[in-house]
């Protein structure tokens, strides 16, 4: 049985830091690109980053571009999202999601063609 679980959210001030972090188990991580999306309440899903299965090739959503950072810990079967320069317009709910590729698709952002999602992680930045 698969499972994704992401940890590390909470409320930080604005300019402030945070990590998140996404264990999976029950599947080969290193055989799937993994993404994280985000959903602030009554907004539609975004695609935040997306990494290839390597780690080799990470993108990025432009509102967090520079901002944050993805990475992976194959060994550990976890997945990373430093996010630095926290604004009130990142609070959302923090998914992370594995694909069904290596790679990371030309439409990665939009949440298609990923098989296992986890249950998410609140993420608050207060002004």
């Amino acid at each position: 049985q698969v499972q994704v679980v992401e940890s590390g959210g909470g409320l930080v001030q604005a300019g402030g830091s945070l990590i998140l972090s996404c264990t999976a188990s029950g599947l080969t991580f290193d055989d799937y690109a993994m993404g994280w999306f985000r959903q602030a309440p009554g907004k539609e899903r975004e695609g935040v980053s997306c990494i290839t299965y390597s780690g080799g090739s990470t993108y990025y959503a432009d509102s967090v571009k520079g901002r944050f950072t993805i990475s992976r810990d194959n060994a550990k079967n976890t997945l990373y999202l430093q996010m630095n320069s926290l604004k009130p317009e990142d609070t959302a709910m923090y998914y992370c999601a594995a694909s069904g590729t290596l790679y990371c698709s030309a439409s990665w952002y939009s949440g298609f063609n990923y098989n296992y999602w986890g249950q998410g992680t609140q993420v608050t930045v207060s002004s």
